[in-house]
């Protein structure tokens, strides 16, 4: 199955997938607290402005991620003392789905949301902006939501605990056109990232 992009989160680690059929030339690169999506070297020339990204961006109050550029606002919020379901709701609404021709939902999610009312302390959020609806929910399970397909947060079997094994789980996964990963979890220090490109 093709779902396309696809972002996975829980409360301490969540996770983000390229999945491409038309740009598959591409690698996501780890760069003090953020994960950033862009061609590889030998990509074709584009002028398209939905292949190059932020991912992930960790701030104090939360890592964002999501498949492109609302992921830096969604952390200005954050960094800024947003409530995090605000900070995902507001970027998504403005910028609205992707102008391409499939008209492209955005995707996000939060993770690490300080919360004394969890066992773990801590919450995520996930949302999506489609043609047809703006979603924003908080989430105490594994979720999932993707481009295509699953474009509505639904429950998602994700054993990963740390950046590097989350990063692996959604590259290895069955989904098809796999091209890159990312992922984010938190630790005793803040956050951590890890990502895995095209083997």
């Amino acid at each position: 199955m093709y779902v396309g992009r696809f972002v996975v989160v829980a409360p301490t680690v969540g996770a983000y997938r390229v999945s491409s059929r038309s740009f598959p030339n591409r690698q996501a690169i780890k760069r003090n607290g953020t994960v950033t999506v862009g061609p590889t070297e030998d990509a074709p020339e584009t002028d398209n402005p939905y292949i190059s990204y932020n991912c992930i961006q960790v701030t104090d109050s939360g890592a964002a991620l999501g498949n492109g550029s609302h992921v830096d606002p969604i952390a200005e919020k954050l960094a800024l003392g947003y409530p995090a379901r605000d900070a995902l709701a507001d970027p998504l609404l403005s910028l609205d789905f992707e102008k391409d021709d499939y008209d492209t939902p955005r995707i996000a999610g939060i993770v690490g949301v300080d919360d004394s009312t969890t066992t773990e302390g801590q919450s995520a959020y996930i949302g999506t902006v489609r043609r047809d609806a703006l979603i924003v929910e908080e989430v105490t399970e594994p979720t999932l939501v993707a481009t295509y397909e699953r474009a509505r947060p639904e429950p998602f079997d994700f054993a990963a605990t740390d950046a590097a094994s989350a990063a692996r789980e959604v590259y290895d996964h069955e989904f098809e056109h796999r091209i890159c990963a990312a992922g984010v979890s938190t630790t005793a220090d803040g956050f951590e990232t890890a990502v895995v490109n095209d083997e």
